[in-house]
């Protein structure tokens, strides 16, 4: 038996309009135009898939994130006592890897190739201090709100709130 692996990515990631996205590594790869849709019977809010991308939505309209992208061969479990608010959703995947990119077509961020390839995966998003992240919070000593993406092989799932806690998220998962 195997040992399982799991690959952990910190960026500092830059959001302009309170997004990034997770982007297929396809040749035709452009992310998603606008915001996609929200599953219209299971609500998650803050991240949205479309096709084979996702939209992220974070707390801070404009700055600097704290952003950790955990890749796995098998789900690593969800980290509840460290995020007040923890999401999952499906994304399937043509080219096997996935890159984090910065609103506007600004910087890419490269992360370790899928594990199973191309396929289906699990999307688990974690967020913390989103309703701290104001206009005028003080960025001084760095982000206010941190993030925990962990992706995972797993057969495609509804959409699906593991905990959820802040008023962004409850903003986020409003019907439009």
């Amino acid at each position: 038996m195997s040992e399982s692996t799991v690959q952990v990515t910190h960026i500092d990631l830059g959001v302009s309009y309170r997004q990034a996205y997770l982007i297929d590594c396809t040749d035709d790869a452009e992310g998603p135009e606008g915001i996609p849709d929200d599953h219209p019977t299971h609500p998650v809010g803050i991240i949205r898939v479309e096709g084979g991308d996702a939209f992220i939505i974070t707390g801070l309209h404009t700055g600097v994130v704290d952003f950790d992208v955990a890749v796995s061969d098998h789900d690593p479990g969800a980290d509840l006592d460290g995020f007040e608010d923890v999401v999952e959703i499906s994304i399937k995947s043509e080219s096997g890897e996935f890159e984090l990119q910065e609103w506007g077509g600004g910087d890419s961020h490269a992360l370790p190739a899928l594990p199973a390839g191309p396929g289906w995966y699990r999307l688990r998003y974690h967020a913390r201090g989103m309703d701290d992240a104001t206009d005028d919070a003080d960025l001084s000593d760095g982000p206010v709100d941190h993030y925990l993406l962990q992706i995972w092989p797993a057969e495609e799932s509804l959409p699906q709130v593991v905990k959820h806690s802040s008023g962004s998220a409850a903003y986020w998962r409003r019907p439009t």
